[in-house]
């Protein structure tokens, strides 16, 4: 979902479907991510809170999608500081267990839900209000079948589909329509300037002959759309 921004900050009412909510594990991986240009480490606390931080430690920049998961704290591969799920707040240093860690040092956090499969993102500073619109952005009981990675700008994907005969919700962002006959959803990720995710969703169930029919028509549209691109 992509609706307008305000004057004030473009990014509170734009949320992002980055990656399937089943590819980020409560107390476990961190999965990166991409919005816009702006890089991600999705991880999840060990109550299942989806975790959308800016993939650097404030503390040297390295990566976060380095480091590892710590019950509710993700810890940077370098030095080990670890940051508290929610806030983002340095909490413990383990070079120096007894000294207080500095209160000035905090991950950037966005905002992120888990909504129709999804986990989506909101790149605003502030606390941004979730619409319940994403909820049903993928129809019920449909299944996730891939997410491509394409070589092209977001807009040239939207006209892509529109040229293939998709549809788009207004309220929710996401494209609806067929791949050889197969019904189809698909939910846009504004990656890179010349880089966009397309999530794919379909009511086939998976390992069937469907899905496995719809994975040939998903790569034949990746070839289309970079083609015309």
């Amino acid at each position: 979902m992509k609706a307008t921004g305000t004057m004030t900050n473009p990014h509170a009412s734009t949320w992002y479907p980055v990656a399937p909510s089943a590819a980020v594990r409560p107390g476990a991986n961190i999965v990166a991510g991409f919005a816009e240009g702006q890089e991600l480490a999705l991880w999840r606390s060990t109550d299942g809170a989806a975790q959308a931080w800016e993939n650097r430690c404030p503390h040297r920049s390295v990566r976060f999608t380095l480091g590892q998961v710590i019950e509710d704290r993700l810890s940077c591969a370098y030095h080990g500081w670890q940051y508290a799920a929610g806030n983002g707040q340095c909490v413990s240093i383990p070079a120096h267990p007894t000294m207080q860690a500095p209160r000035n040092v905090c991950a950037k956090v966005f905002g992120a839900v888990d909504a129709a499969g999804m986990l989506w993102v909101n790149l605003a500073q502030d606390t941004p209000s979730v619409p319940p619109s994403l909820a049903d952005a993928v129809p019920a009981g449909w299944h996730f079948c891939r997410t491509l990675t394409l070589r092209a700008g977001a807009q040239g994907v939207r006209d892509a589909f529109v040229r293939h005969g998709f549809a788009v919700d207004a309220a929710t962002g996401a494209w609806q329509g067929t791949l050889d006959k197969m019904k189809t959803a698909a939910l846009l990720l504004d990656a890179q300037p010349q880089l966009t995710f397309v999530h794919l969703w379909t009511e086939a169930p998976p390992g069937s002959d469907a899905m496995k029919t719809l994975h040939t028509a998903a790569r034949s549209l990746r070839s289309d759309i970079e083609t015309q691109g």
